[in-house]
């Protein structure tokens, strides 16, 4: 028999969906041998997406096969929603038959291999080392947390929100690595509002998210202040790579940095909704004036319906103006949400910011404020970083 080394081979999980038992004990049978440390968890009816959803989050698998003879309709409906709520998950479908149609279908919706009996180990071994690069092992360490920042309806001030958290999420844990990635893919602000130029952008990634390495992500992302940058295009561009390849991004950032923040376009369409699923949380931004919360109430009920639990969802009220808009009970009543943080109305302190091409001073009223969402997100007090550095730096004088 044909053997393949496979890295965490013991690491590794299989989700394999598969009504017919023929079909699961031929290719189990194989897999067996081929990886035997590898945990299996065995679908023998195809799932409702409720279902599939608590599967993918609570036991992510890094490998599904899929059953795709036993009913065509519901295989193709659980490829589809695979790939909208994993779109990293490679699946290989299975079949007892070559169908060229079926195949072409199945490679469309997203499936990355297309197997028919009878199975050989050297079948199954060639697909699962074609497959190898785009398994993701878990990491050895703690993973970065990843936030993405949504506004309910465009200038409501998203982008400010996650540039401010960026910055004092740095502030706060100057020994960590943080990420701000602009993945508006039409009309990013990032680079005006922090006066950045490159020549790379976050679809450079996406192009060589296959072999996304070191010295690619490298290259792509600019600095600021302590603070790696991911800008959006200069040009918008109207045509994005498959959802996948964004998902892949975030993966990627979540091994090399302990904080990110992904300053998103929209709740809406597939690719908004594939950035707030592999976020960890979701700050929806508003104001106070009723066009938003209206345009907020739509996003919250949209985020409900694509199976994004309400509980990851952190309700932001920008640019809070108590003369005018509804106050914060009121906001809570209407949109049956907790109003996480309410950011001040500083007009001032963000145009000085604009003209200077830097985050808003933290010693103003909104700094302030989104020093204190940074410090809730992260769970770090306001100052505990400095002031054991300075501890350290008198305890080392003093000798």
């Amino acid at each position: 028999m044909r053997q393949i080394q496979v890295r965490h081979a013991g690491q590794w999980k299989l989700l394999i969906i598969c009504p017919d038992r023929e079909l699961f004990q031929q290719v189990t049978g194989h897999l067996s041998e081929l990886i035997p440390t590898a945990a299996v968890v065995d679908l023998p009816a195809y799932p409702q997406r409720r279902s599939l959803q608590d599967l993918l989050s609570v036991q992510p698998p890094t490998l599904c096969f899929l059953d795709v003879a036993s009913d065509r309709d519901k295989a193709l409906a659980a490829l589809q929603e695979i790939g909208q709520l994993r779109p990293d998950l490679p699946v290989v479908a299975l079949h007892h038959s070559n169908h060229p149609d079926l195949i072409l279908l199945c490679l469309r919706q997203g499936a990355r291999e297309f197997l028919f009996t009878p199975f050989s180990a050297d079948q199954i071994a060639g697909a699962l080392e074609r497959l190898s690069r785009f398994l993701t092992v878990p990491a050895a360490v703690p993973s970065a947390k990843v936030f993405c920042v949504i506004p309910g309806k465009g200038a409501s001030g998203a982008s400010t929100v996650a540039c401010g958290l960026a910055y004092h999420l740095k502030r706060l844990k100057p020994e960590e690595k943080v990420l701000l990635a602009d993945l508006d893919p039409t009309t990013g602000t990032i680079s005006f509002q922090l006066k950045l130029r490159s020549q790379y952008s976050f679809v450079d990634v996406l192009s060589n998210s296959s072999n996304l390495d070191e010295s690619i992500w490298s290259t792509v992302v600019a600095s600021y202040q302590g603070i790696d940058i991911l800008l959006s295009p200069e040009s918008p561009v109207d045509s994005l790579a498959e959802s996948r390849e964004v998902a892949t991004l975030i993966h990627f950032a979540r091994e090399r940095y302990q904080w990110v923040v992904l300053d998103s376009k929209s709740p809406y369409g597939e690719w908004g909704l594939t950035i707030a699923r592999n976020s960890d949380e979701i700050l929806l931004v508003t104001t106070n004036e009723l066009p938003m919360l209206h345009a907020a109430q739509r996003a919250i009920a949209h985020l409900d319906r694509s199976g994004i639990e309400r509980s990851r969802i952190r309700l932001i009220v920008n640019r809070h103006n108590s003369e005018a808009g509804l106050g914060r009970e009121a906001i809570e009543m209407a949109l049956h949400l907790d109003v996480y943080e309410v950011l001040p109305n500083d007009y001032d302190s963000v145009q000085k910011s604009l003209l200077d091409g830097k985050p808003v001073l933290p010693n103003s009223p909104l700094g302030k404020g989104l020093g204190n969402l940074a410090s809730r997100l992260s769970g770090v007090k306001p100052g505990s970083s400095a002031r054991k550095s300075w501890f350290s730096f008198r305890t080392l004088f003093d000798r």
